[in-house]
């Protein structure tokens, strides 16, 4: 099966940094040179339109990879909002997704045209080299969501955990969606979360869950190469521990839930 690929988007320019934190929900200003960040693009009404890795890799020039949607619409919709920001916008050509070696966590640096993000104990690749799909099961594990079409624009930091990640500032000004972002931070009630979950047989990635007539959540990312195959969803806090899924008879057991 072919490997995973993306885009990203490069922002370059005296007024890059100030630019994308202006648009994305994590404080970008506060990114050292070398260095990589979650962050997400969020609209009006505080979806996440795009979760996002940022690595700045000089000091004016940011690249940014969509976890998942189409970089390049991503970066057509950015220059809407440059107006006269001294920022330039491009995107790269289609990159493979491999798993790398252990490199020191939130580092970034570009090697033999290959941007390397670091997790501490491994590494994600992008590049032009022959991927893998082996790096899955550990975003899987970690909560590193990658956003099939079918979620983009669909659900709220919370439900992503983004919080966690440290994807959303709210003490860094304004950003897109910051209201209701806030509001669900400092209020709370939201009642979908995100989860790691095992079945008995293959989800697809995008699908919606349904049990007992309610759609209970979504199948982000799946991980098809384990004999006992898990999955990272975003599921109704209403779920039990263990439910049949409604017309695919498949039986989904909570493993566990990740924090907001």
């Amino acid at each position: 099966m072919p490997s995973r690929t993306t885009r990203t988007i490069t922002l370059a320019g005296p007024d890059a940094g100030a630019f994308a934190n202006a648009q994305f929900s994590s404080d970008v200003l506060a990114l050292a040179t070398g260095r990589w960040q979650w962050s997400g693009w969020l609209d009006p009404k505080g979806r996440v339109r795009a979760l996002l890795q940022i690595a700045r890799l000089a000091d004016d020039r940011y690249v940014v990879m969509p976890r998942g949607g189409d970089a390049s619409s991503l970066a057509a919709d950015l220059k809407r909002f440059v107006f006269r920001s001294k920022v330039k916008i491009d995107v790269s050509g289609e990159l493979r997704v491999s798993d790398g070696t252990a490199v020191a966590d939130g580092d970034a640096y570009e090697e033999d045209d290959t941007l390397v993000w670091g997790e501490g104990d491994a590494s994600l690749r992008i590049g032009m080299h022959e991927g893998d799909d082996a790096w899955i099961a550990r975003h899987i594990d970690k909560g590193f969501a990658w956003l099939p079409e079918q979620a983009l624009g669909m659900l709220l930091p919370p439900a992503l955990s983004m919080e966690r990640l440290d994807a959303v500032a709210f003490d860094k000004g304004c950003f897109p969606g910051q209201e209701i972002a806030a509001r669900l931070h400092f209020l709370g009630g939201h009642k979908r979360h995100l989860r790691i979950v095992r079945s008995d047989a293959a989800l697809q990635e995008g699908h919606s869950l349904h049990v007992d007539g309610r759609d209970v959540g979504i199948v982000l990312m799946h991980n098809m190469y384990s004999s006992s195959p898990t999955s990272l969803v975003v599921l109704d806090d209403t779920m039990s521990q263990a439910e049949t899924l409604e017309s695919q008879g498949i039986q989904l057991h909570v493993l566990s839930t990740f924090a907001e």
